[in-house]
């Protein structure tokens, strides 16, 4: 089995800095894309940012410049460097990740369980 074990939310004034790390564990082969999203009560969850397992990343218009994501390959962990934080970024931030399991030859994508960071005014 894999698992996908998000650390570092929290509670933050505006303008302050939180680092998310989401590390993969289990009988894992290899991980493709990893990326975080998150979500707030009563809406859907949207995608932050994304990065390849070459590091090619991607980020959400409403967080590019301040979100920073990044991934250490060796360690299977993926890390959200969040800076100028604001009150609309309070949310359940999840990791996820594509995942091919030792012995499999197609990858499947997990999430983890979420970690709670809010910001406050």
């Amino acid at each position: 089995q894999v698992q996908l074990v998000e650390s570092g939310g929290g509670l933050v004034q505006a303008g302050g800095s939180l680092r998310l790390s989401c590390a993969a564990s289990g009988s894992i082969f290899s991980i493709n894309g990893m990326g975080w999203y998150r979500q707030v009560p009563g809406n859907e969850r949207e995608l932050v940012a994304t990065i390849t397992s070459g590091g090619s990343t991607t980020y959400a218009d409403s967080v590019k410049g301040r979100f920073t994501i990044s991934r250490d390959n060796a360690k299977n962990t993926v890390y959200l460097q969040m800076n100028s934080l604001k009150p609309e970024d309070t949310a359940v931030y999840y990791c996820n990740a594509d995942v091919r399991r030792s012995g499999w030859s197609l990858y499947t994508n997990y999430w983890g369980q979420g970690t709670q960071v809010t910001v406050s005014s």
